[in-house]
């Protein structure tokens, strides 16, 4: 199979998976988390989390994990957080995995959270480094929606960085959204508040962005090229794989130069 018509199949699969997401709508939770810088750590040691937040993709009805809020519930003050961290994420941590322990049936809707560094793996990793035993969410349940677009739309869909850039395109509230920039500076500033207001907008745009996309109303930088039902390249290279069309295709080539050397001419 040619590239084309592979990158054709791989776009079908991709569009096949929106639509089972929001045909089970009451099964999918969106999801989305903020954690330290990954550069503030100069000892190895895999970023802290600090929010988390999983919206479900047909209520909008959304639960939130924050450091903020264990701090509160174990009556630390803001200002002694980072003195009693490891408890306070340990805690947070708690109440999410058991989030997920009854929710191991749902499907989770995310962006990028594909390694230890930055995803499903790298809050697993915390709570075992916190003594805790994770819920593991098996890859068959996890939807990355941003290879998702890239299937649909193409790698050009949007500019780097992706989320923000498709956001804005599409006109999206994006009050409280922080870049990378943005939460990394948040963290040095022990701005968890700000964190977890960032982490609940981006659920909320991505679950916009996932609705877009599904009814093929999403506003991207595509080129008109990767807009069609079909990519040109991919017909052709159809036509050539498949000798019916080839065939198709000679008959419309040959009924276009009799159009073209011998018009029609009404009669009367």
């Amino acid at each position: 199979m040619g590239m084309y018509l592979d990158l054709h199949k791989q776009r079908r699969q991709a569009y096949k998976s929106l639509e089972g997401l929001f045909k089970e709508a009451r099964h999918v939770f969106v999801i989305h988390y903020s954690c330290e810088g990954f550069y503030n750590s100069k000892d190895g040691r895999t970023p802290r989390v600090t929010s988390i937040a999983a919206r479900s993709l047909a209520s909008a009805q959304t639960k939130s994990f924050s450091i903020h809020k264990a701090a509160e519930q174990q009556h630390v003050v803001f200002a002694d957080i980072t003195e009693h961290y490891d408890r306070l994420e340990r805690k947070m941590l708690d109440e999410f995995f058991q989030f997920v322990r009854a929710n191991l049936h749902c499907s989770w809707l995310h962006w990028n959270m594909r390694d230890i560094n930055y995803g499903f793996q790298g809050i697993e990793h915390r709570y075992r480094v916190l003594g805790g035993v994770p819920i593991e969410i098996s890859d068959e349940k996890k939807v990355d929606l941003s290879r998702v677009l890239v299937a649909v739309y193409a790698e050009m869909y949007a500019a780097h960085p992706r989320l923000e850039s498709v956001t804005v395109q599409n006109g999206l509230r994006h009050k409280d959204f922080l870049g990378g920039e943005a939460e990394a500076l948040a963290w040095e500033n022990r701005d968890f508040v700000k964190l977890h207001q960032s982490t609940l907008r981006k659920v909320d745009i991505m679950a916009n962005i996932a609705g877009k996309a599904h009814a093929k109303s999403l506003s991207t930088s595509a080129p008109w090229k990767d807009r069609l039902p079909l990519h040109p390249a991919a017909a052709v290279e159809a036509m050539k794989e498949h000798w019916i069309y080839a065939l198709i295709g000679l008959l419309v080539g040959c009924f276009g130069v009799l159009k073209l050397f011998w018009p029609y001419k009404p009669v009367g």
